[in-house]
């Protein structure tokens, strides 16, 4: 990749041995890259590996992808990390287990043109559907609904990263959401607004329903709620669990 070219777009991929899903996400960034008006040298694309060992980090620097390492199994601190070398005036997150669209970076370049804007997402397409799958869809698709927060691809400019302070790395889960309402917080000062790209949604796979079950995350939504209310320690241990207990293989 050709890094003398002004970089307009930084893509970057959290990944914790991610060696079965990166190669497929990878095959559509480049062909989003191809697919930009602008050149694709000006998007850099910066996986940064949350301590794998696995062949992610080696898939990657073989992609021409620039790799960055971050030991702290925080979600939040390996967005940080790939953020902290990113040079493109537009941050962009994506999930190592996602499918992105090849107009991807043509409409976040569109959205992002005017100034109204101050970041978004894509939103989601579901990999598969079953009727526990969909149940759970419907319930969670209200929270983007209600707050114009939402996931798949999720962008920003670089200056306004900074002028947060990036994602809270004390946060072990929804640090996305937390970072897309304070944007939003600072956004509404300014007169600019979130909005959800959904011309382009994000394919993400449905592993964590493959591993617990179709309908896990009713279980999951109960037991969070009596962690809070009887002893909010088992929360973090419930957290740590789900999100990050089981190494990937």
């Amino acid at each position: 990749m050709d890094r003398s070219a002004a970089l307009r777009f930084s893509l970057i991929i959290p990944a914790h041995n991610e060696q079965s899903y990166l190669p497929e996400l990878l095959d559509t960034v480049e062909a989003a890259r191809a697919h930009y008006r602008g050149s694709s040298s000006a998007i850099e694309v910066i996986v940064a590996d949350n301590g794998s060992n696995d062949q992610t980090a080696e898939i990657a620097h073989a992609r021409g992808c620039r790799v960055v390492h971050e030991e702290k199994r925080v979600i939040a601190a390996v967005c940080n990390a790939g953020a902290a070398v990113a040079q493109g005036e537009i941050l962009a997150f994506v999930d190592a287990d996602s499918r992105i669209h090849p107009n991807t970076f043509n409409a976040i370049e569109h959205a992002t043109s005017n100034g109204k804007v101050i970041a978004g997402a894509t939103g989601i397409s579901l990999e598969r559907v079953s009727l526990g799958i969909a149940m759970t869809y419907i319930v969670m698709v209200q929270i983007p609904w209600a707050t114009g927060m939402d996931s798949g691809v999720v962008f920003c400019r670089r200056s306004d990263f900074m002028a947060i302070d990036g994602y809270d790395e004390h946060m072990l889960f929804a640090e996305d959401l937390d970072f897309l309402w304070r944007l939003r917080r600072l956004g509404r000062s300014r007169g600019q607004k979130l909005i959800r790209v959904t011309s382009v949604k994000a394919i993400t796979s449905m592993r964590k329903f493959d591993q617990h079950g179709e309908w896990h995350y009713f279980s999951l939504i109960i037991h969070a709620l009596y962690g809070l209310l009887v002893s909010p320690n088992r929360v973090e241990q419930f957290t740590k669990k789900y999100w990050y207990g089981n190494r990937r293989t």
